[in-house]
């Protein structure tokens, strides 16, 4: 059964970002009625300051239908969504922009761009995506990776996830983060091997490679989350129970639980993508108000850090 409560977005997120000023965001491919709505709604929660790029006539007509005075908002012309994606990420490599947001472009693309070897944002580490996920009516705040960008992530491409989801949550106020390896047992089994890589994830963990948060693995999904089934079932970890972070085998699973939880809880997923120089704000055109106002926030506070 599908849930009809409002996602809502969360206000806590809201009233930390609000702490600092608009992140001067670069809109890549402005020209939707979507892209429009979602950077215009950010904007007016002083959220972003934002940059459109994309074709002036087509961004100037859809303001008009929406009302929106763009005197202040500097707009930049091209023609195609490889260049909007080019021009969005040279602005965030020259310093004019500490964010970009996803518009009317193929994710593909714009992700080519930012990698893009001497002309993009490639930071050291590798990218990943991170959702933010919040239900009506609760303080908890539960984030998934990798849902979107790492198919199938190795042992080392799983510790940088780890790595860039720790560094998000100290930009959020959680400086010892509970980080659940999720598999589908509590014991390494070689014909499941998440949990191999998750107790060899643990082992790099203790050594150093992981720092500023407590992870433990291979952990099930209600052994991560519940107090209660980690006591009957008599699992004994800082993190059972109480996961902050779950880093998902692979992104069919990420995917399956966020939408789970969209769906059937109503819960606000705001995600940004990691790792490069400046957050990235991937949304969607199935997301409601509420969770790209999430994203938007999120970018901003990660961003400030």
């Amino acid at each position: 059964m599908l849930s009809e409560a409002q996602p809502e977005c969360p206000l806590h997120l809201l009233a930390k970002a609000r702490n600092y000023p608009p992140v001067s965001t670069a809109v890549v491919n402005a020209g939707t009625s979507l892209a429009m709505d979602s950077a215009r709604l950010a904007a007016d929660e002083g959220l972003i300051k934002p940059i459109l790029v994309g074709r002036i006539k087509t961004i100037e007509r859809l303001a008009r239908e929406i009302n929106w005075n763009l005197e202040d908002v500097r707009l930049v012309s091209c023609s195609t969504e490889s260049e909007a994606s080019s021009i969005a990420v040279s602005l965030a490599r020259n310093g004019e922009a500490g964010a970009l947001m996803k518009g009317h472009v193929h994710t593909d693309d714009l992700m080519r761009a930012v990698l893009k070897k001497d002309e993009g944002l490639y930071s050291g580490t590798r990218l990943s995506h991170v959702f933010h996920m919040t239900v009506p009516n609760s303080d908890k705040v539960l984030c998934i990776t990798d849902a979107v960008i790492n198919i199938l992530p190795s042992v080392h491409e799983k510790i940088d996830i780890a790595r860039n989801a720790v560094g998000l949550m100290h930009s959020l106020g959680n400086l010892n983060p509970a980080i659940a390896l999720l598999s589908g047992t509590e014991v390494a089994n070689s014909k499941m091997p998440s949990s191999i890589d998750a107790e060899e994830i643990n082992r790099l963990a203790a050594s150093g490679e992981i720092e500023g948060g407590r992870i433990s693995g291979p952990l099930s999904f209600d052994i991560a989350v519940s107090k209660e089934a980690a006591k009957i079932k008599g699992v004994a970890c800082d993190v059972a129970g109480q996961a902050d972070v779950l880093v998902v085998p692979n992104i069919e699973a990420g995917n399956f639980l966020f939408k789970q939880m969209v769906y059937f809880m109503s819960a606000t997923a705001a995600g940004i993508v990691l790792g490069a120089t400046v957050p990235i704000m991937l949304t969607s055109r199935a997301d409601p108000p509420a969770a790209r106002l999430a994203s938007a926030a999120l970018a901003s506070i990660y961003s400030a850090q």
